[in-house]
């Protein structure tokens, strides 16, 4: 089934997701995206059904053909103090704070928003399935965060971040076991199986 490109015709809508809610570490990010009303493109797509290429190769696309884009951040450090799901809010509220076009709508995915100044929302679970705004979003929050990762394990190989990405996998956490933790670990979660076995 085709994404829908608009919510309701003859608003400026703008598309919002995260990425990293569920990693150990590093910071969450999040997009929004206002797309054309004559936009079509046939890949896009929720980005967690299509491979690392076809993310990087619709990226340039999104954005040349967004009326406007930007990309929200929040630390591992203010996840911390505010927990994450207000960090997932506050990424996109960065997000939408940096769009060069000031949205009539927004269209959030997930079931929970935390309302962004006077402009009314949709909370549209699975919307990166749904509609192509939220789609392009998922895919801006996916590589920029990918890219941010990458970064950090150029510092940090010893958790190979290149490959994980931050999420707890075994590996992730048999090196957290083995290093201790980095700066860039979110120390409000549980980064151990045995939380107890970690002094930090």
């Amino acid at each position: 089934m085709p994404l829908q490109l608009a919510y309701k015709q003859g608003q400026i809508e703008a598309g919002c997701d995260e990425a990293g809610r569920g990693c150990l570490a590093g910071s969450v990010f999040a997009a929004a995206v206002v797309l054309p009303p004559d936009f079509r493109n046939d890949l896009l797509n929720d980005s967690k059904q299509l491979t690392e290429r076809q993310r990087y190769k619709l990226r340039p696309v999104i954005e040349r053909e967004a009326l406007a884009w930007a990309v929200g951040e929040v630390s591992a450090q203010e996840i911390d103090e505010i927990n994450i799901l207000n960090a997932s809010f506050l990424a996109m509220h960065r997000a939408i704070d940096a769009l060069k076009i000031a949205p009539e709508f927004l269209l959030i995915d997930g079931n929970r928003f935390k309302k962004y100044k006077d402009i009314p929302h949709a909370c549209i679970v699975k919307g990166d399935g749904k509609f192509l705004s939220i789609a392009a979003a998922s895919i801006l929050a996916k590589t920029y965060r990918d890219d941010y990762m990458l970064r950090l394990h150029a510092e940090f190989p010893a958790y190979n971040w290149a490959s994980n990405k931050g999420y707890p996998t075994r590996a992730h956490r048999d090196a957290i076991r083995a290093h201790g933790v980095s700066p860039h670990h979110r120390m409000s979660y549980r980064l151990l199986d045995n939380q107890l076995a970690l002094e930090f």
